[in-house]
This record gives structure tokens, C-alpha cells and sequence, in this order.
């Protein structure tokens, strides 16, 4: 059978409208206000390299806040702008349909109908419902298009977390082949997920089942000044849209923080890698054809500019043993039992204290404070359970420390935690009744109340990459004032990491853990580079791991621990170590240096 070119969809436009539109308007709306800017962008796209583009109406729906009269116009105009863009050019024009907000039983699908009957009538015969949690409510759409236009091409794809399962709790494995049975003739992915956690999910389908459609965000975002910012990372989402290609699925795309750059890039690289996908079949536009080595310190040469060569003088000199505390990640399920060795081992090698993670990511992991209890028992060791602000109540908080306190948990560690990457897209929210220096004051309050007898030593964290670290330290020091005693750091690797440790450690008063991460591997480093909020590495230390072999890399990571160990200086005698993708030897020959040096 003749192979035919992969379908290329263009990548985000709502928030790259934000960036260069107008950001008080909803990008929908732009239809109506902001022609000119609707056709700049389509086109972009198109001069980037997308055959394939979506018309601006993913939120014409409901949930504008506005009569159907007017969203009629959004869908009108819209569709017309994208043709325009693509008129002449070969490229396909999907008409774009989002999720609709939370409605009675039965209105969704009714909302969907009207949408698609107004698409058909406009004359398109391309179309996606995407960002979906659920299939049921747009398959009388779906057989409406197959009515009345048999020829159209319905593509359909899922929103999920980066465990697979859309905010309603359904697995994309159990989803996208409902779809498929529905009547779309193209199937997959989109939004939520970063590149690389898109990529591990789609390797768990049979690609051969039916065509898949994968449009991963451009990383996971950061939550700056209120909205979900994301990093500037073209060169790493092509190199991972460009592996998402090679697995042999057959239409690619951007979502949330993507750009024509991103796309551009991507373009390149699966035209010009050596390993160029093979592209697979068409999308059909009829039913009937679905049926059918160097272990050297990274240090040993001269430092450049990318680390400061000691700390400053005068910084007073905390007494007694080293506090070290290791970082450990919740299991996904029910299984336990690395977490529980890890405990071990990390005890064995001289840490004093686990920390456990709380959902890190959004991404929903065993509880934090029920898995603390249990290494607590059966490790042995003490511990320091996270507690994310991101989907508590009060209700919700209290109960877990009334639970931690029983279980003899002494200790808890207050996070903002990760944002919902959906939460520019998806209805479904995030909750935050507390940020954390409300929690700190509230659980501070219990201390003082309910837990009088056994309070809670509270702990923050301290965020070193900020470039306004002035104000990050006016909220460390309010995070004292209400009832911390405690701040850990984020991972250290640039100078202004270091500059910034020390620039806290020389005015706040408290135990200042400094945050140590060691690096897997090469792919890891890339992945926290620019997948995982919070953590800027170096272009030249990621370039240390390039080609290592898995025991190189070792080598390397645990000598650059070492070293910003060293860098930290006599004066630092707080660790907070985390470990990267369950590598605890990593962590224990660095626990051991730690103790070796420092004690």
C-alpha cells in the first residue's frame, strides 16, 4: 500500500495568542475583534510546517458566556479565517471542537449536535473533538457528521494525566477504543501531558488497532503570577514530537505553550533525522476503509561563570551532626516494597529523615502521609510527609494531621504544589483553599489547639530560581513568622542557585536544607530541564551526560553532588537529597560522602 505524509497539526493558539495578541481577549473571540491577528497566527503555522490546521473555536461553546447567536458567528467567522489561511496551500482545515463546561445529563450531547450541524452546514468535512474526558457525549455528533457528509474525516482525541486517565477518572486504553467503535477515523492524545510522558503512554497502544493522533503541551508549566506559563524548550518537544512520529502514529501536533517555533522544529527533525519515521497510511476520508565514558568530576577543568567559587565570609557556622534529609517518590499503585528498601538503604548510608512527595506534577500517586507512617514502621527512620495546598480543603488538611498525629508523624512539610497543566483548557480546577503560607498558619493554629501535646514541626521550601529572589525571600521569612521552622531548597546547579542559598542562609533564621538532585543520565536531565517546574540546569552540566554509559553517568552525577557539596561549603550542614528515577544508590554514595566529610 502507498504511504502517504504524515498529518502535521499546527500547535497552540490560545496561549500563543496571549503572547502576541491581545491578552484581555479570549482568543475565540479574536474571530470577531482580532481578524488580522487570528489570520497571522493560522498562518505561521502553516509557513512552520503544519498541513493540517484547526480553526480558532475550541471554546465557542457554553462555557463562553455567551447567546448561541453569537457563537455562531465565532463559528463562522472562524472557519472562515482558517480557510483563507489555508486556501491554495494543500493544507486540511479541521473544525475544532473543546470540552463544553459541566452541564445537566443529556445537554452536552445536545450542545455538540448544535456545534456540529453548524460546521456542516458551513461545509467542513474535517473535524475534531478534542480535550475530552469522556467519549459518551459526542457520539451523536459523530453519527451525525456520518450521516449527513459519510466522506468527512472525525478525529477525536483524549485529555488524561500523565498516568493515562482523563479528570474523570477513565483510562485513554479504555477510551480510545470506544472512540474507534464510535465511528472517528482518527484517534489519540492531547493536552495535559509534556512530550515525554505522551510518549510512554502511547507506547502502551497497538498502533496498528487504528490511526492515532498525538498532540502533547510543550512541557508542564509553571504557575507565575497567576497564570500557567511555559518554558521557551522548541528544540527539546521536536526532539520528542520527532520520537512520538518515529513510533509510527499517524498525526502529530502542539498544545498548551507551543508555538510556530516548536513546530518548525519539529518539522526539521523528522524530515532530516537519520531515523526518519516512515510515515504511516492517510487519514481515510471514508468509513469504510477503517473497517478493513569518563568518570572524571565535571569540575576537574576550570569552573566557568556557572558556579561561584565559595560561599561568603562571615555566614555563622551551625554545630553538630549533619541533618540529611532523602527525598522519595510515591508509587503510582499498590506496590511499596522499593519504597520500603530505599528507606533502608538511605538509613544504612547515615540519612536521618524521608521526605515523601505529595502527587508531585499533579500526577496522582499514594497518599504522602499514610506512606510516611508505614516507612516510619518498617524502615525505622524518621519522616517528613509533604502536604500540597493543590486539592485540600480544611476539612481535608485537618483530617490528615489528625491521621499523621496517630500514626506519630511529627513532622510535615507545606508545598503549594505542582498546578493541573489543564487548568487553561479543562473546567475541571485545581483546588486551592489554602497557598502555603496559609497552611503554615492554620496548621500552626492546630499546634497550638488540637496538637498541643505533640505539635507539628512545620517545614517550607524556598524556591532559588526565581530571578526576583528579593520578594521570594520576603515570603520565606512570612512563612517563619507564621510557625515554620524549616526551609528546603530546590535542586542547586547555576550560580545564582548558589548565590541565592547563600544569600537565605545568611538571612534567615532557621534549619536551611540545601537541595541536592543527582542527575540519572542524559535523558533525565533533559526531561527536568524542561518537563519539571521549578528546576533550571545548565546547558554545559546537561552536556556532561551526553553519550555516558549508565555507570559513566553515575560516576558523573554523584562527582557533581560531590562537588556542589563541597562548593556549599563547611558552614552548610543541612542536605535535602532527591532521588531521580528510584536511583537510591545514587543517593546513598552521596548520603555517605556527606557523612564521610562532613561530620
Amino acid at each position: 500500500m502507498e504511504r502517504k505524509k504524515l498529518l502535521i497539526f499546527d500547535g497552540a493558539f490560545g496561549t500563543y495568542y496571549h503572547k502576541t495578541g491581545k491578552p484581555e481577549l479570549r482568543c475565540e473571540l479574536a474571530n470577531l475583534y482580532d481578524k488580522d491577528t487570528v489570520l497571522r497566527i493560522h498562518n505561521e503555522y502553516i509557513s512552520a510546517g503544519a498541513n493540517t490546521i484547526l480553526t480558532n473555536t475550541f471554546g465557542a461553546n457554553s462555557g463562553l458566556s455567551a447567546d448561541f447567536t453569537e457563537i455562531r458567528k465565532i463559528l463562522r467567522v472562524g472557519y472562515a479565517i482558517a480557510n483563507e489561511a489555508a486556501k491554495g496551500k494543500g493544507v486540511r482545515v479541521f473544525a475544532d471542537m473543546g470540552p463544553l463546561p459541566p452541564l445537566e445529563e443529556g445537554q452536552a450531547s445536545h450542545e455538540y449536535l448544535r456545534l456540529a450541524g453548524e460546521f456542516l452546514g458551513l461545509g467542513a468535512r474535517d473535524f475534531l473533538f478534542e480535550t475530552l474526558a469522556d467519549v459518551q457525549d459526542i457520539l451523536p455528533a459523530v453519527r451525525l457528521i456520518r450521516k449527513r457528509a459519510p466522506e468527512s474525516t472525525v478525529a477525536v482525541s483524549f485529555a488524561v494525566s500523565q498516568d493515562g486517565y482523563t479528570n474523570l477518572g477513565l483510562s485513554y486504553r479504555h477510551l480510545i477504543p470506544l472512540a474507534a467503535e464510535g465511528g472517528a477515523d482518527l484517534v489519540g492524545l492531547n493536552c495535559v501531558c509534556g512530550p515525554t510522558h505522551m510518549l510512554q503512554l502511547l507506547k502502551k497502544l497497538d498502533l496498528r488497532q487504528f490511526p492515532v493522533l498525538a498532540m502533547p503541551n510543550a512541557g508542564y508549566p509553571a504557575l507565575e503570577n497567576g497564570r500557567l506559563e511555559y518554558r521557551d524548550n522548541p528544540e527539546y518537544f521536536a526532539g520528542k514530537l520527532a520520537e512520538i512520529a518515529a513510533l509510527g502514529v499517524d498525526a502529530v501536533g502542539g498544545c498548551c505553550g507551543t508555538t510556530p517555533e516548536h513546530l518548525r522544529e519539529a518539522v526539521l527533525r523528522m524530515v532530516i533525522a537519520p531515523s526518519a519515521p516512515t510515515m504511516s497510511a492517510s487519514i481515510k476520508t471514508s468509513r469504510s476503509s477503517l473497517s478493513s565514558h569518563s568518570t572524571d568530576s565535571p569540575f576537574d577543568h576550570p569552573p566557568d561563570d556557572s558556579f561561584v567559587e565559595c560561599p561568603p565570609e562571615g555566614i555563622p557556622s551551625p554545630q553538630g551532626r549533619p541533618l540529611i534529609a532523602v527525598e522519595l517518590d510515591p508509587p503510582a499503585d499498590t506496590s511499596c516494597d522499593y519504597l520500603i528498601s530505599a528507606a533502608r538503604l538511605a538509613r544504612a548510608s547515615g540519612a536521618d529523615m524521608i521526605t515523601v512527595a505529595d502527587s508531585p506534577m499533579a500526577r496522582t500517586r499514594a497518599d504522602s502521609i499514610m506512606l510516611s507512617a508505614k516507612i516510619k514502621r518498617e524502615a525505622g527512620i524518621d519522616v517528613m510527609p509533604h502536604m500540597a495546598c493543590r486539592d485540600r480543603n480544611q476539612i481535608a488538611i485537618k483530617g490528615s494531621l489528625l491521621g499523621a498525629g496517630i500514626e506519630g508523624v511529627s513532622r510535615v512539610l507545606v508545598v503549594t504544589g505542582d498546578p493541573m497543566p489543564q487548568n487553561e483548557r479543562d473546567p475541571v480546577k485545581g483546588v486551592f483553599s489554602f497557598n502555603s503560607q496559609k497552611l503554615i498558619s492554620f496548621i500552626r493554629s492546630l499546634n497550638e489547639e488540637v496538637f498541643a501535646g505533640a505539635p507539628f514541626e512545620i517545614a517550607g521550601a524556598l524556591n532559588i530560581n526565581v530571578r526576583n529572589f528579593d520578594t521570594e525571600l520576603r515570603r520565606a521569612q512570612k512563612k517563619l513568622e507564621l510557625g515554620a521552622t524549616m526551609l528546603l531548597t530546590q535542586p542547586i546547579f547555576s550560580k545564582r542557585n548558589f548565590e541565592n542559598y547563600f544569600k537565605a542562609r545568611e538571612q534567615l533564621n532557621c534549619t536551611l536544607l540545601a537541595g541536592i538532585l543527582p542527575v540519572a543520565n542524559y535523558r533525565n536531565a533533559l526531561f527536568l530541564n524542561n518537563e519539571v517546574a521549578g528546576i533550571e540546569i545548565p546547558a554545559e552540566v546537561v552536556e556532561r551526560f551526553r553519550d555516558k554509559s549508565p555507570e559513566d553517568a553515575k560516576a558523573v552525577s554523584v562527582s557533581f553532588c560531590r562537588d556542589i557539596i563541597d562548593r556549599l561549603g563547611p558552614d552548610c550542614d543541612c542536605y535535602y537529597l532527591m532521588t531521580p528515577l528510584k536511583k537510591i544508590d545514587y543517593v546513598c554514595e552521596v548520603t555517605e560522602y556527606i557523612r564521610k566529610n562532613r561530620t
